[in-house]
């Protein structure tokens, strides 16, 4: 049974030396690969469920429901693609891939935990409250990313059929589409990271609210064209669907920095937190006159004389 090192530590700052931060450490990462290991053999069961929930949506979209002589003939409504395997391993390592993946990600709550109880006794109380904030407010707006990422995939493929030569038949490997899935979801997830990356910087102290909501014409400029990209639709509502959410964030973002802008001059003027140090003066100041130290006695063979001395071998004392 592994135990934590810090159940040991008597100190109550969480002080210990360096052989127990890496035994700490070294328990945090075995209970998240073990999390993962078990997250994984789960997965590895529903793989072929997971693989569909992430291709149905494109199938439905423009999959093709006609046979390659059909299809011969040549119309603009039997432009579909087919979704393949190529190789013989191709099936097994597609597997492992999708069960691994799915592993990782089922278990993120326990080894962001691990991550989060090995990096909190290091922190000031209010950078905790601020943490654990972040935290709780990135995973809902990845979330959201990707489910905008899922809903914009069949319509982007949708697109790209329409480039397509008549009668054509259409193959989409597998793995190859499942790594545009996962990049879409990522790229998307991230980008409704932005608000809060912002929010970051400015309670860092790195970014001020002024100059954030100062950049509102080149942000919205950015998000849009970026929203361009990122759904290569030819209708404008993908594309709103996308910069619309984010616009709000980044508004949303710059409120909230304007108002801890204010709380924290506020903060300022009445003094550092109870858990903070105070600022120092550190400019040299002038000491003024030193007044000379006298010995009743003499205390060295060289004060035997009787005469009297202020400083013996250049100190102000015996020793």
């Amino acid at each position: 049974m592994l135990k934590s090192a810090r159940k040991q530590e008597k100190d109550p700052e969480g002080r210990m030396p360096l052989a127990e931060h890496l035994r700490e450490l070294r328990n945090r990462l075995v209970k998240s690969l073990l999390a993962i290991v078990v997250t994984t053999v789960v997965a590895a069961f529903f793989y072929k469920d997971i693989i569909q929930f992430f291709t149905d949506p494109i199938l439905d979209a423009v999959g093709c429901k006609y046979s390659f002589a059909e299809l011969a003939r040549g119309t603009e409504e039997t432009q579909c693609a087919r979704i393949v395997q190529n190789g013989l391993l191709s099936p097994f390592t597609l597997a492992l891939t999708v069960s691994l993946s799915s592993g990782v990600a089922l278990a993120a709550p326990v080894w962001l935990y691990q991550l989060w109880a090995f990096v909190a006794p290091g922190l000031h109380r209010h950078e905790k409250k601020y943490s654990l904030a972040f935290v709780a407010a990135g995973f809902p707006l990845f979330l959201t990313g990707a489910y905008f990422a899922y809903w914009s995939l069949p319509k982007m493929a949708s697109v790209m059929l329409e480039f397509s030569i008549i009668g054509s038949d259409n193959q989409l490997p597998l793995d190859d589409l499942l790594q545009l899935v996962m990049r879409m979801i990522i790229v998307f997830g991230l980008s409704f990271e932005l608000p809060l990356l912002l929010v970051m910087l400015n309670f860092g102290g790195v970014l001020s609210g002024k100059r954030m909501a100062g950049w509102w014409r080149g942000m919205i400029l950015g998000i849009t064209l970026f929203a361009a990209v990122a759904t290569p639709s030819t209708d404008p509502i993908s594309m709103l669907a996308l910069a619309g959410p984010i616009w709000v964030l980044y508004f949303a973002a710059s409120a909230i920095a304007l108002a801890n802008d204010r709380r924290r001059a506020r903060r300022d003027a009445l003094g550092p937190a109870d858990d903070e140090a105070s600022e120092l003066d550190l400019t040299p100041e002038d000491i003024g006159e030193i007044e000379p130290v006298t010995t009743s006695r003499a205390a060295l063979p060289e004060q035997a004389s009787g005469e009297r001395t202020d400083r013996v071998n250049g100190y102000d004392d015996v020793t």
